[in-house]
């Protein structure tokens, strides 16, 4: 996917260091998009003048970074939904959370590959899944 030059201009913005990671997320959620039977796009977009995902049946996936906490970033997910509950029930302190809306970084943190792709694709997902007890895990 090819960057929408406002998107591309955020991430230009942020610390060479949290740049780097931030990509990676990117990156984890195009891919994960790629893998997911069903998703057949991604819109890449800015919400809140931050690098955002959706899909037709899913829910927002936003990335970024706040000067207020300069050594973390993060992956938000919309707060009126159950996605952050439930990767708090499956993955307890795997990740770190920020309420019901956000797993939060540490610039040197080792990224759960796996388990944040499958919280990437009950995201990209959701409105498939917000029915289903647990979203069907």
């Amino acid at each position: 996917m090819l960057y929408q030059a406002k998107v591309k201009e955020v991430f230009e913005q942020y610390p060479n260091h949290i740049q780097s990671r931030l990509l990676i997320l990117r990156q984890l959620i195009l891919d994960t998009a790629i893998e997911i039977e069903g998703v057949d796009y991604v819109d890449e977009t800015l919400k809140w003048g931050e690098p955002s995902y959706i899909t037709k049946k899913g829910s927002t996936i936003r990335i970024g970074w706040k000067q207020s906490n300069p050594d973390q970033y993060a992956m938000y997910f919309n707060c009126k939904t159950k996605l952050v509950e439930t990767f708090k029930e499956v993955y307890r302190d795997l990740f770190n959370y920020e309420g019901n809306r956000a797993i939060v970084f540490a610039e040197n943190d080792e990224i759960p590959v796996d388990e944040l792709k499958h919280c990437i694709a009950l995201a990209l997902t959701y409105h498939n899944r917000k029915h289903l007890p647990m979203l069907g895990i």
